[in-house]
């Protein structure tokens, strides 16, 4: 015993050294001393073979060749000299490198050493270094033969290594045979790493011709915006106003700025009164409401692509590393940018505000006007004593006196002490794309799913990540810029993230709202196994999809069990760190964004077949990042159900046609006094924001899907798990001579059960779905089960165990 405990203790005592040596060892390569050494080690390298090859090169080699081969091993002594610049040691480095084996080719070597070097000592990588080594690899081989090809008498360039290789080619292949290997070579790099094809030179070349005959933007499309101009100056009163207060800003210096970038404006915050600013007329009485005008001041650094993040140790986007992500040129700088401020204007709307609410005895101390790209919304502080719901009431006699379209009242305004009336302009401001995906609140986001919308009323950028959301209801009447708004959301993450990050799923009962995200299929979309195209529009195809996106949520969230993981994030961090088995089943798992453009149309022909899979995604897939994107044209209460309203917490309310239809969408009002054209609420639980939609057009988003579609993508499509509807009426075309092993076994459970479904079926056998599925349809066709009979359960026809062993004996 004695000695058994020896040797156990003696084993225990090896290991432990063992692994204290190991520990030891990576502490030592992980110290930054090490590395800093090592990598200052590299670079010498690096410097010491770069000279010594360029003065071999220049005029050493001759002379340095003729002395080595004269005293061979004695280059020991100190009396003897040579002429390279890095001493006898560089010429005999030289010698080998440049003039014995590889000629000039030999200087990717110190290249590979300075890269490896930097990434050592300031774990930073100057370029991909797998990458360099596999281009060096070929340039070891191409150049010296090229260079034996066109320099045959200059051993330098070609080395030893390249006139073999150039002898033996020419005797193998001819001079003419050798040329044209050399011109394969090239076009076969150049084509592999550029990405360059026949079809991407015909797609750039018709770019460059748009680009050349690019025509002129129709300013009456979203916004109406003809001749919009600055007015801001204006806002300075005259020398007849000398008593009125001014609060001036300093104006901003000029700097010049870029097409693409987002125009900076800065207005004066202007407090007057009534009776002092403007004169006042029997219609318009005056009075002593201070008035303030502002303009907020949005100063957004204009970047033209975000920097790429380190991934870890596993790259997801090595499958397509030449990927890039569209530009901000393929996109249009609809209007100017600029927001009209007409002191006129402001004045007057004010005036008829405070004299609407005198004729109904509403005294009010203060007005501030903030101004947006389509709408002012100017906040009134009301006298004490004053009730709220007075003010609330005069909404229609306000939108009177002002003879405007869209007066929305917001009373109280949330987090203030105000009360807010939003005006329309006169001269409203196209927000483009290019100048919200341009701002730094987009191109800085580190949000998942990062989103830009538009611009609210104090023209700032609002930028929202739809993992947050989770999931996203959009509704409008025809025509108010629901397509725009899914357009800009596609097309934001598009700008975005990478093919191997997100996928989409795009459903268009419509059939023409969607079609030009199928040249991205490759790149960005999912689809079944078995379907034809990517952009689906049959309803029977839609039901299936949705299904399967319900199977693939519960692979997922089996996955993120055995990780021990709670959501998507963590799960795709443990697998880049390597904490994850891929041979277990992990995987790198993309989001994937169902988006349905019209969504009344799939519940009146499918109903709770769609209805059904589409709240349990709503309810369950949030954790493991599947997010829905629903929008309709119809917000009633029987396609917007309580179930669809109560796992949808953020909406979007485009202009609707009646109060009825903005309480469906939003559960409060508000929907229905919409301007159009963009104009939208955006409700996040108890938060209501008015933005205005940013505006994309159909030939921005060809440019942009061109532009994706012209690169390198994906062998195949993104697929979704194989769904297998249950249908009746299949149980004739069975083959009961081929029935499944487990058929008997499955025949019991579903006896002693009393229930004939799939689902059952796979916990009970531990079966796949297309496995249980068949053996269904087989106890159909053996008269065991009924047929389908929709959402409602298979029935059972054999009612005890008894009858059925008495059924499989006389069959058998």
């Amino acid at each position: 015993m004695a000695e058994k405990q020896g040797k156990s203790s003696s084993k225990k005592s090896a290991s432990k050294k063992t692994k204290g040596q190991k520990n030891s060892l990576i502490e030592f390569l992980a110290d930054s001393r090490t590395r800093t050494i090592t990598g200052v080690f590299l670079l010498i390298v690096s410097a010491f073979l770069t000279l010594s090859f360029i003065s071999h090169l220049v005029d050493a080699g001759v002379n340095d060749q003729s002395q080595l081969q004269e005293f061979g091993d004695t280059l020991i002594d100190p009396e003897e000299t040579v002429d390279n610049w890095m001493g006898k040691l560089g010429a005999i480095i030289a010698e080998k490198f440049v003039h014995s084996w590889f000629g000039i080719s030999s200087f990717l070597l110190p290249f590979l050493l300075l890269l490896i070097g930097f990434k050592v000592m300031f774990r930073k990588a100057l370029l991909p270094i797998g990458r360099s080594i596999k281009h060096s690899i070929f340039f070891l081989y191409f150049v010296p033969l090229a260079m034996g090809f066109f320099f045959a008498e200059s051993a330098n360039l070609s080395g030893s290594l390249g006139f073999q290789l150039n002898r033996w080619t020419a005797s193998l292949i001819g001079s003419a045979g050798t040329a044209m290997l050399l011109l394969f070579l090239a076009v076969a790099y150049v084509a592999v790493v550029f990405n360059l094809s026949i079809d991407g030179l015909k797609s750039l070349l018709a770019k460059k011709e748009n680009a050349d005959g690019e025509p002129e933007v129709d300013e009456d499309g979203f916004t109406a915006v003809a001749d919009v101009t600055v007015k801001t100056n204006e806002l300075n009163l005259s020398d007849a106003e000398e008593e009125t207060e001014v609060a001036e800003k300093p104006e901003p210096e000029e700097t010049p700025s870029e097409p693409e970038k987002e125009l900076e404006l800065e207005t004066p915050i202007v407090e007057t009164s009534v009776s002092d600013s403007v004169p006042t007329s029997a219609e318009e009485p005056s009075s002593d409401v201070a008035f303030e005008v502002e303009q907020s001041v949005v100063k957004e650094e204009v970047v033209d692509e975000a920097d790429g993040e380190d991934m870890g140790e596993y790259d997801p986007t090595l499958d397509l590393s030449h990927y890039k992500k569209p530009t901000l040129d393929l996109l249009e700088a609809y209007g100017k940018g600029e927001i009209s401020v007409d002191k006129e204007e402001l004045e007057m709307n004010k005036n008829k505000i405070v004299s609407t609410l005198k004729n109904y005895n509403i005294e009010i101390d203060k007005i501030k006007a903030t101004i947006g790209p389509t709408v002012t919304l100017y906040e009134i502080v009301p006298a004490p004593g004053v009730r709220i719901s007075k003010i609330k009431n005069l909404e229609d006699d306000i939108a009177l006196s002002l003879s405007a379209l869209g007066i929305r009242i917001i009373a109280p305004i949330p987090g203030k002490g105000t009360i807010g009336i939003e005006v329309p302009n006169q001269n409203p401001d196209t927000v483009s794309m290019k100048a919200v995906l341009s701002s730094e609140k987009f191109q800085h986001s580190k949000m998942e799913l990062p989103i830009a919308l538009g611009k609210t009323i104090s023209n700032e950028t609002y930028v929202t990540d739809l993992t947050k959301m989770p999931h996203l209801l959009m509704a409008g009447a025809t025509g108010q810029g629901k397509s725009v708004g899914l357009n800009c959301i596609l097309a934001s993450i598009l700008y975005k993230k990478h093919p191997a990050q997100v996928k989409f799923v795009l459903v268009d009962p419509k059939k023409v709202e969607l079609t030009l995200f199928n040249k991205i299929e490759r790149h960005f979309l999912a689809k079944l196994p078995d379907s034809e195209e990517a952009i689906i529009t049959d309803t029977q195809k839609v039901v299936n999809t949705v299904n399967s996106l319900c199977l693939e949520m519960d692979n997922r969230y089996e996955l993120l069990k055995n990780a021990q993981c709670r959501n998507l994030k963590e799960y795709n961090a443990k697998f880049i760190a390597r904490r994850l088995n891929p041979k277990e089943g992990h995987k790198f798992l993309p989001y994937i964004v169902l988006v349905i453009d019209e969504f009344a149309d799939l519940i009146m022909t499918a109903g709770k077949e769609i209805e059904t899979p589409i709240a349990r995604l709503a309810q369950l897939a949030r954790a493991i990042g599947i997010h829905l994107i629903v929008a309709t044209q119809r917000p009633s209460v029987n396609i917007i159900t309580g179930t669809i309203k109560a796992n949808f917490p953020a909406r979007i309310a485009f202009r609707v046609t009646s109060k009825i239809d903005s309480r469906t969408i939003l559960d409060a009002g508000g929907a229905d006094q919409l301007i159009g054209r963009g104009d939208m609420l955006l409700s996040t639980g108890n938060d209501m924001v008015r933005l205005q939609c940013a505006f994309i057009d159909t030939p921005e988003v060809e440019k942009v899907t061109d532009f994706i579609g012209a690169q390198q993508a994906y062998p195949t499509v993104f697929e979704l798990p194989e769904y297998v509807a249950e249908s009746g009426g299949e149980g004739g075309d069975i083959d009961m001579s081929d029935r499944d092993a487990l058929f008997e076994e499955a025949a019991r459970i579903v006896v002693q059960h009393q229930q004939g479904s799939a689902s059952l079926l796979q916990r009970r056998l531990k079966l796949g779905y297309n496995r249980a599925g068949r053996i269904v349809d087989q106890l159909e066709a053996a008269g065991i089960i009924g047929p389908h009979e929709g959402s409602k359960a298979r029935q059972v026809l054999i009612t005890d165990e008894m009858s059925l062993e008495q059924k499989l004996q006389n069959e058998s």
